[in-house]
């Protein structure tokens, strides 16, 4: 078991960092306190939280794993619309499918880490919070944060570490800890997908009702609110195939937030103040390790290190050319780079900063799209698509013959087309039970496909369109629907030090 005994109550995010290879995971923080002095008033809990967040978001353990983005980076990297370029540094071993499914690489057993060790930290918060002095209602809030976030961490596991819910709601997925750890804690066996789900939800429905009248900043969003919380619960139901709890939550998630412009969808995703965010880390010059996600992302900025995360030429082929998110395309013009496709969505801003989306309200507006539909109420799932679509200037679905299964194709295409870059890439086929689908760029006739690129004098040269370059499973088979791997490795340093985990 990895779980420490000590909480950590804050980290100094800018620390620097010597080499790509620096971590923590076995060091203990010189700013960790003996939990008997950490929880005295709601001020000390509020400052477990907000370490225990910096620590989730702001930690490196690589300059390739900079905290909890590094686990959504992995999820595009290992789907279908991302074409990772494998020289560059960062994820083509993820692109690739051989590092997350290797219990021996050390990616896996960061992610594994930062999550549990978050897990304790909520845990202890939890156990404590009702005890110490200070405000009722600021206690009931800061409990109701801490049950969501031990939700969401729970979520992730249940998101990568097994196949979806639906397909075996008794699989044993990862081990539930729901009580601060000692150093006499032993570790559990795996718990069922049902009863981590079981888990995941009543700590989501608690934190609702906890966190009624709890209002931040718009500067904030980190913090979790009632609607982080249904968002959350949201994307919980929806991977439970409870279809009318999903779109319900989602709605209540989606209130008080409007769609962005086209003018803003432009402007590089690095704003938490964004009317459209609902849940997002913000990053400063002095704490921005979370930033460094945008090294991979950013492949526009000239000051962007790695600009790994190239576009699938197929994936242009979804927009319509009045989609406002089809303006972000432009085939790559720098030497060497020639015929790559950049999807300038992600943009650092002029400081090298760039704050994390979490969670948007079109990512909502998609649940309760997908929600209806597998409900058969057809008109209801297009009125919830047609308000995301109308935002983007894309056509509306209009609703004539279609089947519920072409429907929800449909909101699937769009959460692609939507959420490109955000983290939901594998999530969503290991949640729809599909494959990943990556082809070599050619026409027809099997010919690649040739594009015309501006030259710095103003004409025009013709090259070779890239994509994919990882087209197979690294023991040469086709891509298929739950493939073991898609799947997150249990670390072997847990199965060494835990003797129960497959009891």
């Amino acid at each position: 078991m990895l779980i420490k005994k000590y909480i950590l109550a804050f980290l100094v995010a800018g620390t620097i960092l010597s080499g790509c290879s620096k971590d923590f995971l076995d060091q203990q923080p010189t700013n960790a306190i003996p939990e008997q002095e950490l929880y005295k008033t709601t001020g000390d809990i509020e400052t477990v939280l907000n370490g225990t967040w910096a620590y989730m978001m702001d930690t490196y353990f690589t300059f390739a794993n900079p905290g909890y983005s590094a686990i959504l980076r992995a999820s595009d990297a290992m789907g279908s619309d991302v074409a990772i370029l494998t020289s560059k540094y960062g994820y083509p071993a993820s692109y690739q499918f051989t590092d997350l499914p290797d219990r021996t690489i050390r990616r896996p057993e960061y992610f594994w880490r930062l999550l549990y060790k978050v897990i304790d930290n909520c845990n202890n918060v939890i156990a404590k919070v009702d005890q110490v002095t200070g405000d009722e209602a600021e206690k009931g809030y800061l409990k109701g944060q801490a049950l969501a976030l031990r939700a969401h961490c729970y979520l992730t596991l249940a998101n990568f570490w097994q196949f979806n819910y639906r397909k075996d709601p008794n699989a044993k997925v990862v081990p539930v800890y729901t009580e601060p750890s000692t150093s006499t804690t032993q570790g559990k066996a795996k718990s069922t997908a049902t009863e981590l789900y079981t888990l995941i939800t009543t700590d989501l429905e608690a934190a609702v009702k906890l966190l009624q009248g709890y209002s931040r900043a718009s500067a904030s969003k980190h913090k979790i609110n009632a609607n982080v919380a249904n968002g959350l619960l949201a994307r919980a139901y929806l991977n439970m195939g409870n279809w009318q709890l999903a779109a319900e939550k989602a709605a209540a998630a989606v209130q008080s937030y409007s769609l962005m412009s086209g003018a803003d969808y432009a402007k590089g995703f690095n704003d938490v103040q964004n009317v459209e965010w609902i849940w997002g880390h913000p990053q400063i010059p002095s704490q921005s390790v979370a930033s460094y996600s945008f090294h991979f992302l950013d492949v526009s900025s000239p000051a962007s290190y790695y600009y790994s995360f190239m576009a699938d030429p197929y994936f242009k082929e979804l927009f319509e050319a009045s989609d406002v998110r089809s303006n972000l395309f432009e085939w790559d013009t720098l030497p060497g780079r020639e015929g790559l496709l950049r999807y300038k969505k992600f943009i650092f801003r002029s400081d090298m900063t760039g704050d994390i989306v979490l969670m948007r309200a079109a990512e909502m507006y998609l649940i309760e799209a997908e929600g209806y539909a597998e409900q058969g109420l057809l008109p209801e799932a297009a009125a919830a698509l047609n308000k995301l679509r109308t935002a983007r200037n894309a056509t509306p679905l209009v609703i004539t013959t279609q089947t519920k299964d072409e429907v929800v194709q449909e909101i699937w295409k769009e959460r692609r087309k939507e959420l490109w870059g955000e983290g939901f890439s594998l999530s969503d086929i290991l949640r729809t039970q599909q494959s990943v689908v990556r082809k070599a760029y050619t026409d027809a006739s099997g010919n690649p496909v040739r594009v015309s690129v501006p030259r710095g004098d103003g004409t025009f040269k013709t090259v070779t369109a890239k994509g994919h370059t990882s087209l197979k499973f690294p023991d040469g088979s086709a891509y298929v629907p739950n493939s073991p791997y898609y799947l997150f490795a249990i670390p072997i340093v847990e199965s060494n030090n835990n003797p129960n985990l497959d009891k």
